[in-house]
């Protein structure tokens, strides 16, 4: 939600907080069997209820706010928030009726704390509820914002994970790649007609992935490198060397989830910018998966003119915000380019903190 609307809205409650309490005053006015001058006339009168209506509902709605919506109420930490919320309601009351006794000490405003015992704790218990109201009404405010954030953030990344499935099938079942694969399997055939109906195989997996899978949210892992490791072996295809490029899994995958193609634009850069193919691990892919991360690595030795099209026209900008949409402060991107090689590291938390 924009910085001015919040703003707004913060401004709209305490105006209409205001009102009401002036309600509340001209109705007690018309009420008081003493007639005369209004008693909301009086400067002593307005120290008084300013400290005693304003500012603990004001330090109730901010602490609430600020501080026991994050701590609590998004951690569904309920009881403690009821808890914690009745001391620090509590607190603002003691509050505002030290700030009363400084202001009776100086002349300033009623002295209420010599009617006795009793009137002291009665006034403490209003201004706890006072600033309660004030609470309960900050943390519906702050988890509407939160709704409406989270509404416009779900809206936004339905919409970059359509362009991306629209980019990346665009990029991924271009005629250039569909038709080097096939002309490879082709010649293969007679060679080794087994082995080209496996890579054939392998094909209509990826095609079938990329058409079908890519529209959940999240997939298991597995799959994900499933079509990683198939996309390499077609691409490996081209080269007569074994060791051109190595694609490895590094630990328990397990029930691990991931959003579908993320990993695959670095690895078809890595293809697109490889150097000469005759050459030994010109590209080395490496998947991690530890309890709580998910690590990938990627690098390529570079050609001697690399091409100028990244991740297959889908460009660093787009795959970046992406990242940042699916996995907001849980991932790490680092790229480095040398003119030797190209690497990429991605670090993805697998749970939210």
């Amino acid at each position: 939600m924009k910085r001015g609307v919040v703003i707004s809205l913060h401004f709209g409650y305490w105006v209409l907080y205001l009102l009401l309490l002036s309600l509340i005053l001209v109705c007690l006015q018309l009420g008081s069997p003493i007639k005369g001058q209004p008693f909301f006339y009086q400067w002593r009168f307005h120290v008084f209820f300013s400290t005693f209506a304003i500012l603990p509902a004001f330090l109730g709605f901010y602490s609430f706010y600020f501080l026991l919506f994050d701590l609590f109420l998004m951690r569904r930490k309920i009881v403690l928030l009821f808890v914690v919320g009745l001391l620090t309601a509590t607190g603002c009351g003691l509050i505002s009726e030290a700030v009363m006794s400084v202001l009776y000490s100086f002349k300033v405003g009623p002295g209420v704390f010599h009617e006795g015992l009793r009137t002291t704790l009665s006034l403490l218990v209003i201004i706890t509820i006072i600033a309660v109201l004030n609470g309960a009404v900050a943390l519906i405010m702050r988890g509407f914002m939160r709704w409406y954030a989270e509404l416009k953030l779900k809206e936004e990344l339905m919409q970059k994970n359509f362009d991306m499935e629209l980019a990346l099938v665009k990029s991924q079942l271009s005629p250039h790649f569909l038709f080097n694969t096939l002309n490879n399997i082709d010649v293969l055939i007679v060679k080794n007609a087994p082995q080209a109906s496996a890579y054939l195989n392998q094909l209509s997996d990826i095609m079938r992935f990329m058409l079908y899978e890519t529209k959940a949210e999240e997939i298991p892992l597995s799959r994900e490198l499933g079509y990683l490791e198939k996309y390499v072996a077609l691409q490996k295809i081209r080269t007569s060397n074994p060791d051109f490029a190595r694609f490895r899994v590094e630990g328990v995958v397990g029930e691990a989830t991931i959003a579908p193609m993320v990993l695959i634009p670095f690895v078809e850069n890595a293809f697109k910018h490889a150097d000469a193919r005759k050459q030994g691990n010109v590209i080395d892919v490496l998947v991690q998966v530890f309890p709580e991360t998910i690590v990938f690595e990627c690098v390529n030795k570079r050609r001697l003119q690399p091409s100028t099209t990244e991740y297959g026209g889908l460009g660093n900008e787009l795959i970046k915000r992406r990242l940042s949409l699916l996995y907001p402060n849980r991932h790490q991107l680092a790229i480095v380019s040398s003119e030797e090689d190209y690497r990429v590291r991605l670090q993805i938390s697998r749970h939210e903190a």
